[in-house]
């Protein structure tokens, strides 16, 4: 039928959105900083804000990012790959060799150096895919950015069950996973991972639906899986190793989708030849209804667009088109966006930097059902909210920031219950930081590609992401930091521990405040993006009626 080139680069593009769900499975490397957090306070005798403060260097390496964000524009997917995997392979590899006794601990500043190499190296990885990603699949940008959101916020749980499956959750051990097996999942993503142009057929809207669905089902298993494990635990060795053997198996199984499209286009290559001497050519006949029929609405705004494209030379793009960094910064929309994502991601990255110390003080021995309950609670609030933020726009227009202004209520719910102590409020809290931290992010990376467009978006990306090292810094290095030694008590090595709900109970205040101002800013971009996100709606339901 003609479909034999069509369907083959599809499977291509496939394969290659295949290799970006392993990478970001293991990518999310920021998030398991509690994991080992302990140990090397520990080890080198820090006070909690001289460990958040070794964290913050971490979420700093993002703001290096801007590089990579500014080099995605001018450098193929594979060379962003290669540094964020060599850069990664460095930074969590010194820090083990110094967790893991080694070498000897490195001077504070060194490993703060070390810190911020490994979190920079994420981010040349998230650029890499996002950006790949977000122009072969531009129709159904939530959908695809929900699967790997979801698939970044599930890293700390595989690498956390996956060590106490399979070397008792030794923090060295963890360090090393970290350090090699991102690095060994970025090589073939650097094979297959590029840009391929969406073909011009409204089927492949259809086919796109379809397996994205089988994605997030996939995902779901695997989110499931982590999560039974968590409760169940194991029991021995040989347990540990088959969890393993089945965690590998869910990974790797998304590949049959390609592999499906690829069988497809073979046998359909394999009928008789006369099915493709037939005239005209349903394909071609599919382009031009789609080129013609088109409705009056949508035909008016070109119209409009032409007559008026002489002046707008001059003028600033409207809201929706492609905007350089700077055209950018000038536009309140922009600022309100990136403040409102500050006031969600900060706080919740406060829970998750501090989360060793949060289990402590309140009597819990071993925190790592609370680091896997954030990620897994994570994974959820992604792929649900890509999905569903996507169907609220094709069928209502509804505007993306509402999502985000409903997260961060329920988030600013969860931080007045962890304040007031409530009987398990940290198991609540784990959950609710987690689904709101995760809608924050699948939610805010679309509302960027469509106020401002695809063409600089890897340093429009880039820029958001500052958020994370911002947010890192002022609500974890300091105002955590802060009101946790004020509470503390130094220990005989020079540290300082403090048990208690009062330890963090000032803080936890402060941070549901930040999240409701942070919910007033996403209704008022709501309200301002309103107009954008109907015509963004009307235009999805012209290509799908026609």
């Amino acid at each position: 039928m003609g479909l034999q080139q069509p369907s083959r680069v599809t499977a291509l593009k496939w394969l290659g959105f295949v290799t970006a769900v392993w990478v970001q499975a293991v990518c999310g490397n920021n998030y398991t900083f509690s994991n080992y957090s302990h140990a090397l306070k520990t080890l080198m005798n820090l006070t909690q804000v001289q460990l958040n403060s070794l964290s913050a260097a971490k979420d700093v390496g993002l703001a290096f990012g801007l590089l990579a964000g500014v080099a995605s524009d001018r450098f193929p997917s594979w060379a962003l790959l290669l540094i964020g995997s060599v850069e990664g392979l460095t930074g969590y590899g010194a820090q083990w060799l110094v967790v893991g006794e080694i070498i000897s601990p490195l001077p504070y500043w060194a490993m703060c150096i070390f810190s911020c190499m490994a979190g920079n190296s994420t981010a040349w990885m998230n650029t890499a895919i996002l950006v790949t990603c977000m122009r072969n699949f531009k129709r159904n940008k939530g959908s695809m950015v929900g699967i790997l959101a979801g698939y970044v916020s599930l890293t700390t749980a595989i690498f956390t069950n996956l060590c106490n499956a399979l070397f008792s959750d030794g923090s060295a051990d963890f360090l090393l996973m970290l350090s090699v097996i991102p690095f060994a999942l970025c090589l073939p993503a650097m094979i297959f991972l590029r840009e391929v142009p969406p073909l011009a057929i409204a089927l492949e809207d259809q086919q796109e639906y379809k397996y994205f669905k089988i994605f997030n089902v996939l995902a779901t298993v695997v989110a499931i899986y982590l999560l039974a494990y968590d409760f169940v635990g194991s029991q021995s060795h040989a347990i540990g190793v088959v969890f393993s053997a089945v965690l590998l198996v869910l990974l790797v199984f998304p590949v049959v989708v390609p592999a499906y499209i690829e069988i497809k286009s073979w046998i359909e290559s394999q009928k008789p030849s006369h099915i493709e001497e037939q005239s005209p050519d349903p394909v071609l006949e599919q382009e031009v209804v789609l080129d013609t029929q088109v409705m009056p609405e949508v035909v008016e705004a070109k119209q409009m667009a032409e007559v008026a494209v002489a002046t707008l030379k001059k003028q600033p793009p409207a809201l929706g088109d492609d905007h350089t960094i700077i055209q950018a910064f000038k536009t309140l929309d922009f600022w309100v966006l990136f403040v409102s994502f500050l006031c969600g991601v900060g706080p919740s990255m406060m829970v998750m930097n501090n989360m060793g110390q949060m289990g402590s003080a309140l009597g819990y021995s071993n925190i790592s059902i609370f680091v896997s309950l954030l990620s897994i609670m994570g994974f959820f609030g992604r792929i649900i909210s890509g999905t569903a933020s996507e169907h609220c726009i094709n069928k209502a227009g509804t505007p993306r920031p509402l999502f985000n202004a409903a997260s961060q209520i329920s988030l600013a719910v969860g931080f007045i219950m962890m304040a007031i102590n409530v009987p398990g409020c940290l198991y609540i809290g784990s959950i609710l930081v987690g689904i709101s931290y995760g809608i924050c992010l699948a939610i805010t990376l679309p509302i960027s590609s469509e106020l401002f467009g695809l063409k600089y978006y890897g340093l429009i990306y880039n820029v958001m992401m500052l958020n994370l090292p911002i947010g890192s810094s002022l609500f974890s290095g300091y105002v955590a930091g802060y009101f946790y030694d004020a509470q503390a008590t130094t220990t005989p090595s020079g540290g300082n521990e403090c048990y208690g709900a009062h330890c963090y109970r000032l803080c936890f205040f402060i941070l549901a405040c930040t999240c409701l101002v942070g919910s007033s800013l996403d209704i008022l971009l709501a309200v301002r993006t309103k107009n954008l996100y109907r015509k963004i709606s009307l235009i999805k339901r012209s290509k799908s009626c026609n």
